[in-house]
């Protein structure tokens, strides 16, 4: 495995798997050589751009020059219990990735927008990468994505949602890409479990499947009042007006690995299903989750192992 991958998520009891994932980072690099380290994501609006940016360097330099960095406005329910109003989101996201790079490159800079207005600051320590540690947007994207495409930036998808709500923030990317003469570089994540037959891997996989796709449902819980809704619009987070989570978290665990929500099977049915899932999508990386839903911790390993040893082999 060439990455690592973990998610700042905070406020929610079933949801958050770690508040500080360069902390667990800088931790596990001590015990590490060559592995690298990515945050998908830091949720942008709820930091001070010019304290990540140090907090990012210093993980980085503890590393060794191995973080990379992902960046994103992330989920809807993120915005009340941290006090920050939707309708923020977008400007608070565009001025940090500005002053990110800034706090990066720059020996000292100067910087006026609406929310941040900084005057001559030098943010130390710098990255051991230069010019900085690599950049993914994650999300759904739409019009941000083309930032990164301009940017020469990558993208990194997937989770619970079928490929079809990334797709347009995936085409929009991927034109801007071409437009600005930058090599894409596109990330998916899905669900994986290997087994040695496929009743086996259901058996095994079907309580935490279930479980894993409800995990927003405590989170989604907390937007259902009209006033939040109409917050949730203004910050361009309309998806989570939706029932779409909701009704993810209500299908069966068999219909969630029929529908291809995840790949559960056999290391050749989970091959084919990765090939299949390629030519459709066209990343350039996969990163399996394979530690879900409260699934065994054995269970989890032996999927890293059967993937690394019998799916990965197949593609180059």
């Amino acid at each position: 495995y060439e990455y690592y991958c973990l998610i700042e998520h905070h406020f929610f009891e079933n949801f958050s798997i770690s508040a500080n994932p360069l902390a667990l980072f800088s931790a596990a690099a001590q015990r590490t050589k060559d592995i690298r380290f990515r945050t998908v994501c830091h949720t942008l609006p709820l930091h001070n751009p010019m304290i990540l940016a140090g907090e990012i360097a210093a993980a980085d330099i503890l590393t060794n020059g191995r973080i990379e960095c992902g960046i994103g406005r992330g989920h809807g329910w993120l915005y009340k219990p941290a006090s920050i109003p939707h309708r923020e989101s977008p400007g608070r996201y565009k001025e940090s990735m500005e002053i990110l790079i800034k706090a990066w490159t720059e020996e000292s800079f100067s910087y006026e927008g609406e929310f941040y207005s900084v005057e001559n600051v030098s943010v130390v320590p710098k990255p051991i990468q230069k010019p900085h540690p690599k950049v993914f947007m994650t999300g759904t994207g739409g019009s941000t994505f083309s930032i990164a495409g301009k940017n020469g930036w990558g993208i990194f998808l997937g989770g619970i949602a079928p490929f079809e709500a990334f797709d347009p923030g995936l085409q929009v990317y991927l034109q801007a890409c071409k437009e600005h003469g930058t090599e894409p570089d596109f990330g998916y994540s899905r669900v994986v479990h290997i087994a040695d037959d496929m009743d086996t891997a259901r058996r095994e996989a079907g309580v935490a499947v279930k479980k894993f796709f409800g995990l927003a449902n405590e989170a989604m819980a907390t937007l259902q009042d009209e006033a939040t809704k109409e917050s949730l619009i203004e910050g361009g987070y309309q998806f989570y007006t939706t029932d779409a989570l909701l009704e993810l978290g209500r299908m069966s665990a068999n219909d969630i690995i029929d529908a291809g929500l995840v790949f559960v099977g056999t290391p050749d049915s989970v091959t084919q299903q990765l090939e299949d899932f390629h030519a459709k999508a066209g990343f350039n990386e996969f990163c399996i989750i394979s530690a879900f839903g409260g699934i065994d911790t054995a269970l989890a390993r032996r999927t890293q192992e059967r993937f690394a040893n019998e799916v990965r082999p197949g593609f180059s």
